[in-house]
C-alpha cells in the first residue's frame, strides 16, 4: 500500500532542493542534475544534411561564453557590452522580453561572462567573472539584491575570472569565492544574507561548478578549488574531506560527476602532475574518501565529461584548441578509445541515446552514437553565426538544442515529428 504522507514529503524535499523544474527545462548549467544529460525522448536520431531546422536567431547578446538556462518560458543567458554585464531573457521564439545590467563583468584575459544563470521558480540568480552573486526576479528583470563575495569573504580573483555557476538548494544559494572567510558559502537566496562559510583550507576558487549529493544521510557538497577537490557538509559548511590536487596553472577543473558512491575529477593540463583523471569512493556515510584508479588520457579543459551506460566520454586539453575526444570505463578507468575530430575539443552533452558534441574551434556540433568501440558520427552541422571560440555548452530544452556562440544565439529543432 503507497504511503501518502511519505510521497508527498519526497516530493516536497525535491521541489525544495531544486525549485519548480518543469519537465523539460534546463534550469542551470549543464542541465537539471547538473551531470550534462537531458531526460527528454522523441529526438531525432540522425540529422538532415544541412543540420536540424533553425528556428530562430538572434544577435546582440555582447562578449561572452556563457551558456543558457531554459525555464518557465523564458530563455537565460548573459553577456558582457562595454564592459558591463548583462541577463538577458528571451520567449520561446526569440522575442527579448527584457535585458538588465548586474555589473563589471571580466575584462581581462579572455574578456566576457562566463558562468550561466540558474533559475529557481520566480527568480534568476547570476555570478559574475568578478564575483558577485545577483538575483532577479525572473519575469521581470528586477534586481533583487546582490552580493561581492571577494569582498565579503575575503577573496581574489583568479587567472580568468570566477567561473562557477550558481547551485540551488531549498533555501540556498551556493558559490564558490575561493576567500579565507570562505572556500565555499551558502546565501539565504530571497535575500543574500550569509548562511554559512567554510573556512579552513587557504586556497583561491577554481573553474568548476559545485554538485550537491547525498550519502549514507549525509547532504554533502563537492567541487574543485586551487589546489584541492573538497567536500563540506551541505547544512551547516563544515569541511568534510580534503584531497590534494593541483594543476600547475591553476586552471582545475570540470564540474565533478557522482553516482553510486563514486565521484570523478578531472581537468586541463594534467601531464605535469601526478594525479591526472581521479575516480575517488566514498564511505558509507561519505565523510571520507579513497582513489579507486587515475587517468592521465581524458584530461578534460572546460568542455564538461557525461557518464553514459558505465562509460566516461569527453575531450582532452593539447591546448587551444586541440584536443583528442575519449571514452573511459567508469569502474576501471582503462582507456576505451582515442579518437580525432577536426583535431579539436569541445563540450559535451547527453539526450535519449545520443551524444552532442560541439567543437570548440570550427564550431561544427556532432550528434554521436554513445559507444565504447569508437567515436561514431552519425550526423554534423556547423555554426557559422556569431563570433570568437565556440566555448558555451549546448542546452537541450522542450525538443530544441541551444548553442550560444559569442554575441549570437540560436535554436534548433531536434524533435523527432
Amino acid at each position: 500500500m503507497i504511503n501518502t504522507k511519505r510521497v508527498s514529503t519526497l516530493l516536497l524535499s525535491i521541489l525544495l532542493a531544486g525549485g519548480v523544474c518543469y519537465a523539460d527545462d534546463w534550469p542551470q548549467f549543464r542541465g537539471p542534475n547538473r551531470d550534462g544529460k537531458s531526460g527528454e525522448t522523441g529526438l531525432l536520431r540522425k540529422w538532415p544534411e544541412s543540420g536540424p531546422k533553425r528556428m530562430w536567431s538572434v544577435e546582440g547578446l555582447g562578449i561572452g561564453f556563457s551558456s543558457v538556462a531554459v525555464a518557465d518560458g523564458f530563455v537565460y543567458t548573459t553577456g558582457m557590452i562595454d564592459g558591463e554585464g548583462f541577463l538577458f531573457a528571451y520567449d520561446l521564439t526569440g522575442n527579448l522580453k527584457w535585458k538588465e545590467s548586474y555589473g563589471p563583468e571580466w575584462t581581462g584575459s579572455y574578456k566576457g561572462t562566463r558562468t550561466t544563470p540558474t533559475i529557481d521558480g520566480k527568480r534568476a540568480y547570476v555570478f559574475s567573472g568578478t564575483g558577485v552573486m545577483v538575483c532577479f526576479n525572473a519575469k521581470t528583470g528586477e534586481q533583487i539584491w546582490q552580493v561581492d563575495t571577494l569582498t565579503k569573504f575575503d577573496g581574489r580573483n583568479i587567472r580568468w575570472g570566477m567561473s562557477g555557476s550558481p547551485l540551488i538548494d531549498g533555501d540556498k544559494v551556493y558559490c564558490t569565492p575561493g576567500g579565507k572567510k570562505g572556500a565555499i558559502v551558502a546565501l539565504d537566496k530571497m535575500t543574500g544574507r550569509t548562511i554559512w562559510a567554510t573556512t579552513g583550507p587557504d586556497e583561491l576558487s577554481a573553474y568548476s561548478s559545485a554538485i550537491l549529493i547525498e550519502r549514507g544521510g549525509n547532504r554533502l557538497l563537492i567541487n574543485m578549488i586551487q589546489k584541492s577537490v573538497i567536500c563540506v557538509n551541505a547544512d551547516n559548511g563544515k569541511l568534510i574531506w580534503r584531497e590534494p590536487y593541483v594543476t600547475p596553472s591553476d586552471t582545475g577543473g570540470v564540474t565533478p560527476v557522482y553516482k553510486d558512491g563514486r565521484v570523478y575529477v578531472t581537468s586541463a593540463i594534467q601531464r605535469e602532475f601526478t594525479r591526472g583523471g581521479v575516480m575517488f569512493e566514498l564511505s558509507d556515510d561519505g565523510t571520507s574518501v579513497t582513489e579507486k584508479w587515475n587517468d592521465q588520457t581524458l584530461d578534460c579543459g572546460h568542455g564538461g565529461v557525461v557518464l553514459v551506460d558505465g562509460y566516461l566520454y569527453g575531450s582532452t586539453f593539447d591546448g587551444v584548441p586541440k584536443g583528442d575526444w575519449v571514452c573511459l570505463d567508469w569502474n576501471s578507468g582503462k582507456v576505451m578509445y582515442k579518437a580525432k575530430w577536426n583535431g579539436n575539443k569541445g563540450s559535451i552533452m547527453y539526450a535519449d541515446g545520443m551524444l552532442y558534441c560541439y567543437d570548440e574551434n570550427t564550431g561544427d556540433v556532432a550528434l554521436v552514437k554513445p559507444s565504447p568501440r569508437n567515436f561514431e558520427i552519425v550526423s554534423s552541422f556547423k555554426i557559422t553565426e556569431g563570433t570568437d571560440q565556440h566555448w558555451a555548452h549546448p542546452a537541450i530544452s522542450d525538443g530544441r538544442l541551444y548553442i550560444r556562440h559569442g554575441d549570437a544565439l540560436m535554436a534548433y529543432d531536434i524533435k523527432d515529428r
